[in-house]
């Protein structure tokens, strides 16, 4: 049975309102790996002129969801029932990118890992995120 095509990366993210304000984009959206920036902006940062960790994890939670939705089974949701975020180092200019990769797709569940990466790509973080499967 032929893959179905996956659907247009500015598609995908147009289904997460929130991190298109912020300003990711989606580079790759493919069931295998998940690509997106962020880029470094003043209203996105903390003290220090850093960015948020929360603009970080809004990152990564995008990228890793645009991830789990791509392995879904027909007519299937999902949604975040748990993440978990290790930071490495602070955002101070630039972007940041996130790589997502299905770590596991079963039936109820879907876990993604996802790399953040500065603009140098040094590690910035790790979020390990669990997606529910509603449906299907």
């Amino acid at each position: 049975m032929p893959e179905k095509p996956s659907p247009a990366p500015d598609d995908l993210l147009a289904a997460v309102p929130f991190g298109s304000r912020l300003g990711i984009l989606l580079e790759e959206a493919e069931p295998d790996r998940v690509i997106g920036t962020l880029p470094w902006s003043p209203d996105l940062c903390t003290a220090g002129d850093v960015l948020h960790g929360g603009a970080l994890m809004t990152l990564a939670d995008t990228a890793g969801a645009v991830c789990a939705f791509l392995n879904l089974p027909p007519d299937a949701a999902t949604s975040t029932v748990e993440s978990k975020t290790n930071f490495f180092r602070a955002v101070r200019s630039g972007h940041a990118r996130a790589e997502s990769r299905p770590l596991h797709v079963g039936r109820s569940f879907i876990v993604v890992q996802t790399d953040l990466y500065d603009a140098e790509g040094r590690p910035v973080g790790q979020t390990t995120q669990t997606q529910a499967v509603r449906g299907g």
